[in-house]
């Protein structure tokens, strides 16, 4: 569900091309500090990324927008941010605040509106993202109720820029597609106007080839529905290369393009870039992704199943920190113990770790047993 989430929290950096008479939007200063302090965030560049919030507060105290950007920053410096983060309460405090202050009903003039607007739907996004990646159901559909008439305000602001197709793409195709993968969400879809696939697809393109600031959360979306939604490897991969180029300090982003080289049994490029060691090393969680990449690059690229089996067991154990949030890589380890179980003739564990794998991964599909 994360990238069906992101897309809300990421418009902040939108607010440097929506024409509007707002404070901020008028001050090409702020633009150009709130830009910059947003790529720091997302490659992990936390002191630059201080810096630049220390310029905004001295600028704006007391902005809704603060709040949102003192969250994103708690939310990549404990990243992955889980229940158990001793950060959690700190970071909904400064979402939730974020939110009373963008009151869009409570806008002191329609000048401000967009601002408000955006600054609300993000903070609710980046809540929701936490929310959604750590399986707390009981706290996602309340807050995606009291969401969507701000969501749907926000399509008033298409015309404005080519940043806001972000949106109209990303509803458009997961308002069809996600109903698919998650049936007990058939229901509920059928309450909201019908999307279009194709066109959600092709404004997701327009959005990445032409706006201002979310051309990295249209390659990410891009990415991410070619990969698991039309398992289309190869048109995925350009988006996630780019993003390990532009971000190359996000680990996430990492493990995204060395799953995609994976899936297209690019073996070699996958682990010349497990090698390249780097300030994403650091990171457990992506450390522990790793040791299920190396575990299937034993496996496919060298043969030796002995290997790989110790890295899967050793990825499967060190992803189990990270609950709900590690799922899918988890998953992955499973479905390699099933078949070196398989290979060895031990039907009752391959049986048995391939339900593991079918009940923690989402796309049932990407299991690289190919």
């Amino acid at each position: 569900m994360r990238y069906l989430i992101r897309w809300l929290f990421t418009a902040l950096i939108c607010i440097c091309s929506v024409e509007s008479k707002a404070q901020i939007l008028e001050d090409s200063a702020a633009i150009r500090i709130i830009t910059d302090g947003m790529f720091n965030i997302y490659n992990l560049e936390f002191d630059k990324a201080e810096t630049a919030l220390k310029e905004l507060t001295a600028s704006y105290p007391g902005h809704p927008v603060l709040y949102l950007y003192k969250g994103m920053k708690i939310y990549w410096e404990n990243f992955p941010m889980l229940p158990s983060s001793a950060a959690r309460v700190t970071f909904e405090d400064e979402m939730r605040k974020c939110i009373e202050l963008s009151d869009v009903d409570k806008c002191p003039s329609p000048q401000y509106e967009s601002e408000y607007l955006l600054s609300n739907i993000c903070a609710r996004g980046l809540l929701l993202l936490f929310f959604s990646d750590n399986d707390l159901s009981s706290n996602v559909m309340p807050l995606v109720k009291s969401s969507y008439r701000i969501l749907m305000k926000t399509f008033n602001y298409t015309s404005s820029c080519p940043d806001f197709y972000y949106f109209t793409g990303v509803y458009n195709y997961y308002r069809d597609a996600y109903p698919q993968v998650y049936p007990i969400y058939k229901t509920v879809a059928f309450m909201f106007p019908p999307g279009d696939l194709d066109v959600g697809l092709r404004q997701l393109e327009i959005c990445g080839k032409t706006s201002v600031a979310l051309r990295a959360e249209a390659y990410a979306m891009l990415s991410w529905i070619r990969m698991n939604f039309e398992t289309n490897f190869t048109e995925a991969l350009p988006y996630s290369k780019h993003l390990v180029t532009q971000y190359p300090y996000n680990p996430l982003y990492k493990v995204y393009y060395i799953k995609n080289l994976l899936l297209l049994q690019k073996y070699d490029e996958a682990e010349k870039i497990i090698l390249t060691t780097g300030k994403t090393s650091e990171n457990k969680f992506y450390s522990a992704a790793i040791r299920i990449f190396n575990g299937i690059i034993q496996e496919k690229k060298y043969r030796n199943d002995k290997a790989a089996r110790t890295f899967y067991l050793e990825g499967i154990d060190q992803l189990s920190a990270y609950g709900a949030f590690a799922n899918e890589y988890t998953g992955y380890g499973y479905f390699g113990l099933s078949r070196i179980c398989e290979r060895e003739g031990n039907i009752h564990d391959r049986r048995l770790n391939n339900r593991k794998a079918m009940d923690l991964v989402d796309f049932k599909k990407i299991n690289f047993n190919n």
